[in-house]
């Protein structure tokens, strides 16, 4: 498992669709947003949870088709799926990659990108603690969403059509975390939300992805 995990790892950086591209976007988001809206730190400063919670979701949509489409390509899904290894555990591989090329640099970047957007101070914590528990159920999800994709040309529109819904929850209590810290509030309870959804995503979605895997390779 930990070999698979290093392989998709290599796969992710070598093809140039994980880590550069998740923050280039990420960054571009975060100098446009300041452009359209107008410098006054006032209105920046109320926007800036969900829009840094929307371009690392963003962020993390752009990669997920390249997460089980490279080895649909070359034959080694199939290898996969037949091996001794249980292919939900290779789906929770494959989702550790995409979170550790994606997820993982948006959660060190954030608090950098975070005083564009003149994001107050006691928000930071926040901000790190709520993207480090949210992305990894990003990650899953979008693999999940991959699974079911997997095989179809052009199924890059559709995999974003079909995650995008299921990300929903994740950015309203991730942003509503950020929020709450900003203005000083309890951000305890969406942040247990936040993890919650996290859990069950790991918990469940490995077995339905690789459930969708098995039907598409049919």
């Amino acid at each position: 498992m930990i070999a698979l995990l290093i392989r998709d790892l290599q796969l992710a950086l070598r093809a140039g669709g994980g880590f550069g591209l998740g923050l280039a976007f990420f960054l571009i988001v975060t100098v446009l947003v300041p452009l359209g809206v107008g410098p006054e730190g006032t209105t920046l400063a109320r926007i800036a949870p969900g829009i840094l919670w929307v371009g690392a979701l963003l962020a993390c949509l752009l990669s997920l088709d390249r997460i089980l489409a490279l080895d649909h390509e070359d034959g080694s899904l199939d290898l996969l799926a037949t091996a001794p290894v249980p292919l939900e555990g290779v789906v929770t591989m494959k989702a550790a990659a995409h979170w550790a090329t994606t997820g993982l640099p948006l959660v060190l970047a954030a608090p950098v990108l975070g005083l564009l957007l003149n994001l107050p101070v006691p928000a930071y914590p926040w901000l790190v603690a709520s993207l480090a528990l949210g992305t990894p159920a990003l990650s899953v999800i979008g693999t999940f969403g991959a699974a079911l994709t997997v095989g179809l040309k052009r199924g890059g529109l559709l995999l974003s059509l079909l995650v995008l819904p299921l990300y929903v929850p994740t950015l309203i209590f991730g942003a509503e975390v950020v929020r709450r810290g900003a203005e000083g509030l309890a951000a305890a309870t969406p942040l247990l939300m936040l993890a919650g959804i996290t859990a069950g995503a790991v918990a469940l979605l490995p077995f339905a992805s690789a459930a969708a895997i098995r039907v598409n390779l049919r």
